[in-house]
């Protein structure tokens, strides 16, 4: 078997164009990974496809095979404003591929990562993004790693291949970059598993982010955590996946976690490999353009930065008066401690067990009760420190906005309850469309606050989809509510950009 492998890999019409970098096609190289052949020292650069360069825009019904993810609010939904990544070597229209990475994306903004602006990137299959090369390599590394300089939400075997498995998509705007990896199978072509995550990074001013950060990383579900190249097993065990941020000098670099199982167990960035499943619905928010220490991270779990507590709202609990949630505090890099506490605007309303404690990870089980309370926005709290050099501190305040009536609860219906508003695009620029499960006769009346509670707009629906101006508001969050006259209303919150 050895001889005739041997002589398959010399006849290959393998090209070196610089001393590390060589060219190849896809089939070439998978024959050389599935059999172990792959030079580590090398980059590979695949050639073959004449539509390596094409960037598509595909209908928002092609956009991916499976259910797209929206447990989290901070996953962006899917529409026709992404665009499935090109990646170089391979064919359109859905790119599907194995270790690939796009050619080099120009920015429209700079991104700041540890005091280096950079202003073009390539987005890698095995879900990161990189600023000076692309990275094809499908083994992670724990950080800091010399070699690589690179964002990664999830580093790991990423393989679309199999047409049960999603893809890869992205969207730029003026201030920000959104890479999604939805509902993404594992090498080699497996989708009995897929994971869904995203990307966002910015100039550190686009209302996607809180003030303060400029990249989020955010997950929806997450079933696997290791292709088979890696040692992995049915998507399990061998080399860990890393999450985290590497900037390449063996310096500047944090560290959320490395994952290789099933399960939802968690005990800090640098302890031992973790639980995938912990890291199910969460969202996590940072800052790099810090030279130096890293401020501790927050990490929220069901919610991104606003809950709504109001009748008919059975998304967040059993019990539509109360709502439970997650919030911990890490210090991504090694050898720190975090400190945490918890706050609220509304102490008789909200308890709390610290479930976790850590040196490195603080993790907090909220519970926030409606009973009694006036309608109204209501503020939980999380203040983090760490003892590096300098010492570091980061808040993050949690909105609940409160529309929760007692007496309306048994005049609930199942039909009520099936009640919806999709509002798009969101984030929007000058208008935005409403379109609503509300019957048209009974006047639902649109309502836009700002995060304060001020009412901006309000107007009266008379179509089932309308076209609604928002050229006057300031940019930043803002919660829609549709009312009807029987007194039923649903919330979402959108962004103004």
């Amino acid at each position: 078997m050895k001889k005739p492998l041997l002589l398959f890999i010399c006849s290959l019409s393998i090209l070196a164009t610089a001393q590390n970098t060589m060219n190849i096609t896809p089939q070439q190289y998978d024959m050389l990974k599935q059999n172990g052949q792959l030079d580590l020292t090398k980059h590979y650069f695949f050639i073959g496809t004449a539509s390596d360069q094409k960037k598509i825009t595909p209908s928002v019904k092609a956009l991916s095979n499976r259910t797209p993810s929206s447990i989290c609010s901070c996953l962006i939904p899917l529409d026709s404003t992404f665009s499935v990544v090109p990646f170089s070597g391979y064919s359109a229209p859905d790119y599907r591929n194995d270790d690939g990475s796009s050619n080099l994306i120009a920015l429209p903004f700079s991104f700041n990562l540890y005091g280096v602006n950079y202003n073009s990137l390539y987005i890698n299959n095995n879900g990161n993004i990189s600023f000076q090369a692309a990275y094809y390599t499908f083994t992670a590394n724990p950080f800091p790693d010399p070699a690589y300089n690179m964002i990664a939400p999830f580093w790991g075997d990423v393989d679309t291949r199999d047409s049960t498995s999603g893809l890869v998509y992205y969207k730029i705007t003026a201030n920000s970059m959104i890479v999604k990896w939805e509902n993404v199978g594992y090498y080699n072509s497996h989708s009995d598993k897929v994971n869904s995550f995203q990307l966002i990074i910015t100039d550190g001013t686009d209302p996607l982010l809180p003030s303060g950060t400029n990249v989020s990383f955010c997950y929806g579900d997450m079933q696997w955590t290791t292709g088979d190249a890696s040692m992995g097993i049915n998507g399990f065990n061998g080399s860990p996946a890393t999450v985290g941020v590497n900037q390449g000098n063996g310096i500047d670099y944090f560290q959320v976690g490395t994952y290789d199982s099933a399960g939802v167990a968690f005990d800090g960035p640098y302890g031992a490999p973790d639980k995938v499943d912990w890291l199910d619905n969460q969202g996590m928010y940072f800052n790099t353009s810090v030279i130096g220490n890293i401020p501790p991270v927050i990490i929220n779990n069901n919610i991104c930065d606003t809950i709504d507590v109001y009748t008919g709202d059975t998304t967040r609990a059993q019990n539509n008066n109360f709502v439970q949630f997650n919030l911990g505090a890490t210090t991504p890099e090694i050898n720190q401690i975090v400190n945490a506490t918890v706050t609220c605007s509304q102490p008789s309303a909200f308890t709390f067990t610290e479930s976790m404690n850590t040196p490195t990870y603080k993790q907090f089980d909220c519970n926030f009760l409606a009973d009694g309370l006036s309608p109204g926005l209501y503020y939980v709290t999380i203040l983090a420190s760490d003892n590096g050099t300098p010492a570091q501190q980061t808040s993050r305040t949690i909105v609940i906005r409160n529309n929760y009536d007692a007496a309306l609860v048994t005049g609930i219906t199942e039909k009520t309850q099936a009640l919806s508003i999709n509002i798009y695009p969101n984030p929007a620029i000058d208008n935005i469309s409403v379109k609503h499960g509300f019957d048209p006769h009974s006047n639902p009346l649109l309502t836009l606050t700002d995060v304060l509670g001020n009412t901006v707009l309000k107007t009266t629906l008379n179509n089932q989809e309308q076209t609604i101006e928002i050229l006057t508001l300031t940019k930043g969050i803002y919660f829609a509510t549709i009312t009807s006259s029987e007194g039923k209303s649903k919330t979402i919150k959108i962004i103004r950009k």
